[in-house]
């Protein structure tokens, strides 16, 4: 060899550093051998070079010797476990250099094979989903391995009530490579009341590679990953509390039925009652004798017997209480006003006071069967009494406890402007507006 030349072996200046194996977060050593063959006390370096370098280390790294001496160092290998040391062959070189000549360097090699290991991390989110018929969920894996893996999955269940889907059904990942699958749990009946339905289940995680080495070396695989747990909460399609709110409704109208209605109903009875009775009789005697008191022949000597004249009622006769007979010094009498008038225009229907006669009007009911729209305007002698929206009423009727009274010859009338015909039962809407009118009283003579 030349001078300061550094060789494995005692006259073997090119021999390789024997091969090693290693597995990622063990350690492996090897060794070197230097030798000085030449003729001075030299020092040499020592350095790692190439992929190990990394995680290789060499001791002792500086030695020095005589001529024709040597001396052997060793060599550690302590690669992490972890992707990104890859598994396969990786090459592996000490640099020896010679202080006083380092023209005369040299590398030795050798090939430093890394085992495989496999390791995925897997997580399941949420944890915990709610709902009525169905939750998604996300499944993260990362390889953490340092060879590429098929990451599938497997659910599993105590029942057989919940249904699962991947998509996709399985991950291609490289070493320190991640990615994500959704998975959807499904269950077929939905809880309609009630407290909601807890279903724990648990998804297991399958390295391909593993699989497929301990299948080939005939030994159980050495990575086990622990399964993810989590759970579907299946909510009830109505909430407990809108039983509880129904129950409630449900005795309310109960108690409504039972109790409160036929007091209403029999307080209100009583109310018109005690109208009714104290309600004055119009028409009554002029001549100081009271309302409602007679003999039932009339309150004075005017003509009291029935008639069939213009507003009068046929087949009335003095004398009854009913009807069309003698109370209180006149006749009750009806009257009705038909108003007939197409849209946009305006009518007036009137009934004339007979001769000699005062009506003493006490009622008024005003119907518009149709739905009509437009206004009506009722009209009594000289004085207007109301004006009401067709729109708004279909019937309405009016009372008065002290009668409106309307002279001989004068006239009670409804004007009706027609704005536009409403649609009847019959559900065709008609072609002119209809409104009716039907005042009552007393028709009594003006002498009474």
């Amino acid at each position: 060899m030349t001078p300061s030349a550094a060789s494995s072996g005692p006259g073997a200046p090119g021999i390789d550093i024997p091969a090693v194996t290693v597995t990622p977060g063990g350690t492996a050593t090897t060794s070197l051998t230097v030798r000085n063959d030449s003729d001075i006390v030299e020092a040499y370096t020592l350095e790692v070079v190439g992929d190990c370098a990394p995680w290789a280390t060499v001791e002792p790294a500086r030695i020095s010797l005589y001529p024709g001496t040597s001396e052997t160092v060793t060599i550690t290998l302590a690669p992490p476990r972890s992707p990104e040391v890859r598994a396969g062959d990786v090459p592996l070189g000490i640099r020896v250099l010679p202080a006083e000549h380092p023209e005369s360097v040299t590398v030795p090699e050798t090939t430093v094979h890394v085992e495989e290991f496999h390791e995925l991390r897997t997580e399941i989110l949420p944890r915990r989903r709610r709902g009525w018929l169905r939750g998604r969920y996300r499944v993260a894996v990362r390889n953490e391995g340092n060879t590429p893996t098929r990451a599938t999955f497997r659910p599993e269940q105590a029942g057989e009530e919940l249904r699962f889907g991947f998509n996709p059904a399985g991950l291609e990942l490289e070493p320190g490579e991640s990615a994500e699958t959704r998975l959807r749990v499904r269950i077929g009946k939905p809880v309609w009341f009630g407290k909601p339905a807890v279903w724990p289940f648990t998804v297991h995680t399958t390295d391909g590679a593993a699989e497929e080495q301990a299948e080939a070396s005939s030994q159980p695989a050495a990575f086990v990953r622990p399964p993810l747990e989590a759970e579907f909460v299946q909510i009830p399609i109505f909430p407990k509390w809108l039983l509880a709110l129904l129950a409630a409704i449900l005795a309310l109208l109960l108690a409504w039925f039972a109790l409160v209605r036929p007091t209403v109903r029999s307080a209100a009875r009583q109310a018109a009652d005690e109208v009714v009775q104290q309600r004055p009789t119009p028409g009554g005697d002029k001549a100081g004798q009271s309302p409602g008191t007679g003999t039932g022949t009339g309150g004075g000597t005017g003509k009291e017997q029935g008639g069939t004249g213009p507003g009068v009622p046929s087949g009335t006769s003095p004398g009854g209480t009913g009807p069309g007979t003698s109370v209180g010094g006149g006749e009750q009498s009806s009257n009705t006003i038909d108003v007939e008038t197409s849209g946009g225009q305006d009518k007036t229907g009137s009934y004339t006071v007979p001769q000699g006669k005062v009506f003493r009007v006490t009622d008024i009911v005003v119907a518009n069967f149709q739905g009509d729209e437009g206004v009506m305007t009722i009209t009594f002698g000289d004085r207007k009494i109301t004006t009401i929206a067709l729109e708004t009423f279909r019937n309405q009727d009016y009372h008065w406890v002290t009668p409106i009274e309307i002279p001989a010859n004068a006239t009670v009338t409804a004007k009706v402007t027609c704005a536009k015909p409403g649609t009847p039962a019959t559900g065709r809407q008609a072609q002119q507006c209809h409104e009716v009118l039907n005042v009552s009283g007393v028709l009594a003579d003006v002498a009474q």
